[in-house]
């Protein structure tokens, strides 16, 4: 047992611990994320190279993945332009010879040499009359870089300094000082789900005998991970009530009734079950935590309406915190004639109210008699104290980071939390994400929408997207042109990758990596290439559009000035907005029909549906042109789901199969980052085992602290430690 302990706490020393590894190493592990020797162990193979299933220079099949052995003939390094390097190898075999292309990889020249037997695998194209691999893997199989653990080699993901054979090397040392680690997942479930050993899955995940062991190991590893978040997040909830008395709130109050009264319309089925599930939790003498997840134009806010209702009617106050003020004015417009309606007392506060209103909505706040705070980032600010704050509502809260949701709930005495995203996250990657969160969904639209179509086009095609747009104006209604308008260095980036950069970085499954721009509220946009934006507002002006009134919105602007903009499109007296996705969100224009958006494969899906749910909320049919110079395959498969499907869940799912999860939740969410295995869309069964398993566990144990379950607990500290993701509070 001694030697069990000593090598599981030895899993989180320093990784110089590690043989070979010497302190510049260290520096170079440390660069990758690699500090400790836990986080080489857990440094993963992206793929690996099956030798056992080889095919011959001859037999390999066009546009197929294989992997051929065989000696290198030569190796030059040619220079075509002056910021490109490139290696092309010559590979024979006994039935013929495949060229190996290797984009910025110089130092291939020097540690590759004519007579090497090695194994490339990649994939098979055919130019300039040979067959050819871009950036394959290039694995020797002699000398001291010649693999030593069978015919299955990983693939780890390296650095210049770190090459994959070190790699090897090191994490096989790691794995020596791990012998005999404790396994933290209890008995029950590993024979439950007939899970190996963690020490069993920590050696076959990095040296397999077969690729079929690989799996096994990679299922018990990836399960291991989702419980661990999963008891993580729930305890980290659980938290936020302790020591607390949470309101059970009224839910049929004079307040309630008036509002219901007052909406100038009938909630749908699915609304009022959203309703009555919010309520129901709220009447509960326990602090609620929920996510309200709704597609664009499904009604999450006046279903909010309703929760704010019963905070006023039990004597109790609330926030709504919203990300811009161009959202939270609309709020403010919105629901400000219902709640007027309902007797419930509101105000909106802003970085741009005046100090003299700010200091009276303040005291009316601190006194109890003002029943809802409408707000940005002004909400977090220490001296907006609430007499009782009883709910907090965070809309799009995907935008805040955790210190800023649990600073809102830290004004109450554990209050009922609701938060609300536009962002259509699928079931089983909320659940990895908000494992804490009880999950609602609003999946329907209360009222058919105008005919919205959404179209694809090249580059050369954007004249027909122009033509629509000035048909549109002909006719008295508006225009969107949307740019990412990013900066330079950006730019200069993306180019070089499409000389064949973007191809030498893949992603754990193997797929390519495709610059993406995240764009989440005005603070991402702080390095846009502003002179650009303003360039294509003014030739849009005096060109295509000089008959009409064009302005300029992006995340540059004062927050008055960029709301005075808004304004003047809302009222029509703009009739183009050239704009940065500042516009995603809290617009509501419906005279608004037709939608250009430039570049648009450097959006997310989920991002460019939000976009167009900002045309046709009216009565008139909208377009949706979607205009991109990319040559790529997967990135304009992606835009042409957009043609045929209106669905945002459905839009996540496609996106999150092509991309990663956090290029699908934007920058401020970490919680992916620690699912190194997980894949969201393939191991959805696995997600939601784990979610149920992980709150069996702690309706039984909920510290942890039982003899059978210390290891996990454990585990779960250390990850807390390592990690902050979810909603805490």
């Amino acid at each position: 047992m001694p030697d069990r302990l000593q090598a599981t706490l030895g899993l989180d020393e320093p990784v110089s611990r590690v043989r070979l590894v010497s302190p510049a190493r260290a520096k170079a592990l440390e660069k990758l994320g690699i500090r400790t020797v836990r986080g080489l162990i857990t440094h993963f193979p992206r793929r690996y190279i099956d030798l056992s299933a080889r095919e011959t220079a001859a037999s390999a099949r066009i546009g197929e993945s294989c992997t051929i052995e065989g000696v290198i003939h030569d190796v030059k390094l040619k220079r075509p332009k002056p910021r490109l390097t490139l290696v092309e190898i010559g590979v024979t075999d006994s039935t013929g010879v495949v060229i190996v292309t290797a984009f910025r990889q110089p130092w291939l020249a020097e540690q590759l040499s004519a007579g090497m037997r090695v194994a490339i695998a990649g994939k098979i194209e055919f130019n300039y009359g040979f067959k050819r691999m871009v950036n394959p893997q290039i694995l020797p199989l002699e000398g001291s870089d010649a693999p030593a653990h069978g015919l299955v080699i990983p693939v780890h993901p390296a650095g210049e300094k770190v090459t994959p054979a070190l790699m090897r090397r090191f994490v096989s040392n790691a794995l020596e000082l791990a012998e005999g680690v404790l396994d933290p997942m209890p008995l029950e479930l590993r024979v439950k789900y007939r899970l190996v050993s963690r020490q069993v899955a920590f050696r076959a995940i990095h040296f397999p005998e077969s690729l079929a062991e690989a799996h096994e190991a990679r299922r018990r590893l990836a399960y291991e991970e989702v419980l661990l978040l999963e008891l993580h997040l729930m305890q980290q909830g659980a938290a936020r009530s302790r020591g607390h008395v949470p309101t059970a709130h009224e839910i049929a109050g004079p307040r309630m009734q008036a509002l219901d009264a007052a909406i100038p319309f009938t909630l749908t089925d699915e609304q009022q079950q959203a309703r009555l599930d919010i309520l129901g939790e709220m009447a509960q003498p326990h602090a609620m935590s929920r996510m309200l997840l709704g597609d664009v134009g499904t009604g999450k806010t006046v279903v909010a309406a309703f929760a704010i209702a019963a905070a006023a009617d039990t004597g109790g106050q609330a926030l709504l915190l919203a990300p811009t003020e161009v959202l939270a004015q609309q709020h403010e417009r919105s629901l400000g004639k219902l709640f007027d309606a309902a007797g419930i007392t509101h105000a909106v506060l802003t970085g741009s109210t005046l100090e003299s209103e700010r200091a009276e909505l303040l005291s009316r706040l601190a006194a109890g008699s003002l029943d809802v705070l409408i707000g940005t980032h002004a909400l977090l600010e220490d001296d907006v104290r609430p007499s009782n704050l009883t709910l907090a509502v965070i809309d799009e809260q995907q935008r805040f980071g955790v210190a800023q949701r649990a600073k809102l709930l830290a004004k109450g005495d554990a209050p009922d939390a609701l938060f609300l995203t536009a962002t259509p996250i699928p079931r089983t990657l909320a659940l990895a994400l908000f494992g804490n969160l009880t999950l609602t969904y609003l999946k329907h639209r209360p009222h058919d929408a105008a005919r919205r179509t959404t179209r694809v086009l090249a580059k050369s095609e954007r004249g027909y997207a122009y033509d629509a747009a000035r048909e549109a104006l002909g006719r008295g209604e508006q225009v969107y042109v949307v740019c990412p308008l990013v900066g330079k260095d950006t730019q200069e980036r993306d180019a070089m990758a499409g000389e064949g950069a973007a191809a030498s970085r893949e992603e754990p499954d193997g797929g390519a990596y495709h610059p993406m721009v995240a764009i989440e509220d005005d603070a991402d946009l702080e390095h846009d290439d502003v002179a650009a934006a303003t360039r294509e507002a003014e030739m849009l002006q005096g060109s295509t559009f000089f008959d009409w009134r064009v302005e300029l919105l992006h995340g540059g602007l004062p927050s008055s000035e960029k709301q005075q903009v808004m304004q003047r499109f809302h009222d029509n007296e703009t009739q183009v907005l050239v704009a940065t996705t500042v516009i995603e969100v809290g617009v509501d224009v419906p005279n608004a029909t037709v939608m250009i958006v430039e570049d648009a494969d450097r959006f997310g899906l989920s991002q460019l549906h939000q976009l167009r749910g900002r045309v046709g909320r009216g009565e008139k049919s909208a377009q949706v042109f979607l205009v991109s110079a990319s040559k790529q395959d997967v990135a304009l498969e992606r835009l042409r789901a957009m043609e045929t499907c209106d669905d945002g869940f459905e839009l996540a799912r496609i996106d999150l199969s092509l991309r990663r999860e956090g290029d699908i939740l934007g920058n401020r969410q970490s919680g992916a980052s620690v699912l190194k295995l997980v894949n969201v869309v393939r191991d959805g069964g696995l997600i939601e085992a784990a979610h149920a398993d992980a709150r069996e566990l702690l309706e039984n144990d909920p510290d942890l602290d039982a003899a059978d379950h210390a290891a996990l607990g454990r585990e779960v500290r250390l990850l807390l430690g390592a990690t902050r993701v979810g909603e805490g509070g």
